[in-house]
């Protein structure tokens, strides 16, 4: 609550009343059902960042007056985001690129011969990163339930072979379920084995404290967390990135190089080599700031509620199916998928753009096992659809449409969408679409140009500025 007892006021988002074109004729107000693969900047982001940029400088190494503010601003931001993740004492945050770049830097940090165990439903993010020389990656099946997630995890361990980390994503990206992160990283505590959690999809939408989960790593994008400025980050405990050469090597990561020899900073420079992304660091923080102001706990409330209102109002609709790993599940995020009868994904997110100007996502959210798992391909499919991907045809992966809520969304634009599947699921698209077999897209055979048109005028403009 602010001074007062007054309410804070909702965070303003970059873009907000942009107006979309439609083919069927005029225009209508953008509705963004898409935060779940990027948000929007926040104002008070953007601004932060354009008072930041006359100040613009090198950092930790420069006498100069703007050399110190951008080095102290860098250094302030990483203090706030460890303040907003509720980081232990002792825990280092690394400035990364985003949660992918996060979670690569913690498996080059792996002693040689780990093993990591994650389950299959995670994102590619959470998946690939493992495999990779010197490392054991295990992927225990996609669990029916919460608790046969912490019965899996704990069988494994049981077993006896040496486990050097369990990573997991805090909520999934596909269907917006909560995964137990408290009792599997008890469980994992008990045999001596890390945990990292991937928050990409957890951390603007409620509250996180590392300190309380006792989780040892934690990963985070900004373009997530209303500040899209090329910036991420990874926090724990340093150990592990203290012992290993860096991921990136170059100045900045070095305290005396030779013909011969390195000596390696600390952390977490050491980690943190090249010209760091001052302005993305100050945007995620100034984002954190934000988030913590509004409250996350008010965040979660209304975004869990409009959440559960987008799925039920789905399940009502003849001929939507709502995917979920664990049916009946009730703490979810604002993510939800789904598929209508005898239209194909693309072809329903291609519709809900072109004749409502909405905006979802469609395909298998970089989870293909999870999705593959949803949709019930066997491994025979599975094999035909690489068969396929190799000729080149890509219109054979199957998928679904997601709807993903975020700050800006309303209820009237929950009910706009209802409304708009609901006509699609009863009559169809109103305009005739084709599929692109190079990218399995469907698009109008009327192709608009006004996206192209858009950002040729804002690079342009750029141009002319210059």
């Amino acid at each position: 609550m602010c001074e007062g007892g007054s309410v804070p006021a909702r965070p303003g988002l970059c873009g907000a009343g942009v107006s979309a074109p439609l083919l069927t004729g005029g225009e209508r107000p953008y509705v963004n059902l898409d935060y779940a693969a990027s948000t929007p900047a926040l104002c008070r982001v953007a601004s932060a960042v354009e008072r930041m940029l006359p100040y613009y400088s090198s950092v930790h190494r420069g006498a100069g007056f703007k050399s110190q503010v951008s080095t102290a601003a860098y250094e302030a931001a990483r203090k706030r985001l460890l303040s907003f993740f509720g980081a232990r004492e002792g825990d280092v945050a690394v400035f990364t690129r985003n949660t992918t770049d996060s979670m690569n830097l913690l498996a080059s940090a792996l002693p040689p011969g780990s093993s990591v165990l994650t389950f299959c439903s995670e994102h590619h993010a959470d998946l690939l990163p493992w495999r990779r020389e010197g490392l054991r990656a295990v992927c225990l099946p996609i669990p029916e339930s919460p608790e046969a997630a912490i019965s899996a995890l704990s069988a494994e361990l049981e077993r006896g072979q040496p486990v050097d980390l369990v990573a997991v994503t805090g909520a999934s990206n596909v269907t917006g379920e909560l995964w137990p992160l408290h009792e599997l990283v008890d469980v994992a505590h008990r045999f001596g084995v890390r945990v990292l959690v991937d928050a990409a999809q957890i951390a603007p939408h409620l509250p996180i404290n590392l300190a309380r989960l006792d989780a040892d790593y934690l990963a985070a994008s900004g373009h997530k967390m209303y500040a899209p400025y090329g910036a991420g980050i990874l926090i724990g405990r340093p150990d592990w990135l203290a012992r290993r050469e860096p991921y990136l090597r170059g100045g900045g990561a070095v305290d005396f190089v030779t013909r011969d020899s390195v000596q390696w900073s600390e952390l977490p420079a050491r980690q943190e080599a090249g010209s760091p992304n001052v302005l993305g660091a100050v945007a995620m923080a100034v984002a954190a700031a934000e988030l913590d102001r509004y409250g996350m706990d008010r965040v979660w409330a209304e975004e869990s509620a409009l959440g559960a209102e987008v799925r039920s109002g789905l399940q009502a609709i003849p001929g939507v199916r709502v995917y979920a790993i664990w049916p009946g599940a009730k703490e979810r995020t604002g993510v939800v998928s789904f598929n209508l009868e005898g239209q194909e994904h693309s072809l329903v997110a291609a519709a809900l753009s072109a004749e409502y100007g909405i905006g979802v996502r469609h395909g298998c959210f970089c989870a293909h096992p999870l999705m593959l798992h949803l949709l019930s391909v066997p491994e025979q499919g599975a094999e035909e659809i690489r068969t396929r991907l190799a000729q080149g045809d890509h219109s054979a992966v199957p998928g679904a449409v997601r709807a993903s809520l975020g700050l800006g969304t309303t209820r009237p634009e929950v009910e706009y969408f209802l409304s708009a599947v609901a006509e699609l699921a009863a009559r169809g698209p109103r305009l005739d679409y084709e599929v692109d077999p190079r990218t399995g897209d469907f698009v109008p055979t009327l192709q608009p140009t006004w996206a192209l048109e858009r950002a040729r005028e804002l690079v342009s403009a750029g141009e002319t500025a210059g």
